[in-house]
């Protein structure tokens, strides 16, 4: 009888673990290490905080270097730590004289490291729909190029996208005057809410066209209870898209010093993944 109940013991203990593997290695929660920026002068150190708080996707900033690394060297870090770069935060000006050849080496740097989008993180609008319209025709041509590489290029919002420009709320204008083939949208839904908009509406209105979550909220993700992460969620998977990263402002307390406010950034960062990987709505 001993021997049956260890042997049940054994089993179920076997089966407890095969369960937390699969459901760890099934999900996919990704972090935009602007959130962690400001810790980020022992690059590997602070990489294997991310991996350690359970993060295995990142968003970097910038290409085709990535805090001072070469994106040879960046990818071999991340691919050391367990942490798949998706993507990267860059823009290049329109002005720029050599912004098409600075964008080539964006994205040669992009595929070095395997990563799948790029992402613009704002961008100067114009004051009319003249000027919108020709920053949504300098996206095309970006987009262009991008797919040369195997790299879509996005824009990412805040919530002055959300004004309205000559009738139109200028966010969607940029959808629906940009090439769905070269172009498109990374919803921050913490700033699409901030900006008096529904992202599950969005989400329904342009399913095809946001293809990627900045998922936010006021620190810790679902502590505000101001966003409702699940419906979010369920209509982006819905829409037939996964990618998503989480991105944190970094807490600032004048009261606090530099090494408690790093301290609650990591905290924050961590909640958040915990949330994440325990949620029955993600994937």
């Amino acid at each position: 009888m001993k021997k049956v109940l260890s042997r049940i013991v054994v089993l179920l203990a076997a089966v407890a673990m095969v369960g937390a593997v699969g459901c760890a290695g099934n999900k996919k929660v990704g972090l935009q290490l602007y959130s962690v920026h400001q810790d980020m002068g022992n690059v590997a150190a602070s990489l294997q905080k991310v991996a350690d708080a359970g993060y295995n996707v990142v968003e970097t900033l910038g290409s085709p270097t990535c805090f001072g690394m070469s994106a040879e060297d960046f990818r071999a870090l991340c691919d050391e730590k367990g942490l798949q770069i998706i993507s990267t935060h860059t823009s290049i000006g329109m002005n720029d004289p050599d912004a098409m050849k600075k964008w080539h080496d964006v994205f040669a740097g992009l595929k070095t490291m395997g990563a799948k989008y790029c992402v613009i993180p704002g961008f100067n609008l114009g004051k009319n729909l003249q000027e919108l319209k020709a920053v949504c025709d300098y996206f095309n041509e970006v987009g262009k190029i991008g797919k040369e590489y195997g790299i879509k290029l996005g824009y990412h919002n805040h919530s002055h996208e959300y004004n309205v420009m000559e009738g139109q709320v200028m966010w969607e204008y940029m959808i629906e005057n940009t090439d769905p083939d070269l172009v498109f949208f990374q919803m921050d839904v913490y700033w699409t809410t901030r900006g008096g908009k529904d992202p599950v509406e969005y989400l329904k209105k342009y399913p095809k066209r946001i293809q990627m979550l900045h998922i936010k909220d006021d620190l810790v993700i679902g502590d505000s209870g101001k966003i409702d992460f699940e419906a979010i969620f369920k209509q982006f998977y819905k829409n037939g898209f996964k990618d998503y990263v989480v991105e944190q402002e970094m807490p600032h307390s004048k009261s606090a010093s530099r090494e408690e406010n790093l301290a609650r950034m990591w905290d924050g960062v961590a909640k958040s993944a915990k949330y994440l990987n325990e949620a029955k709505f993600t994937k």
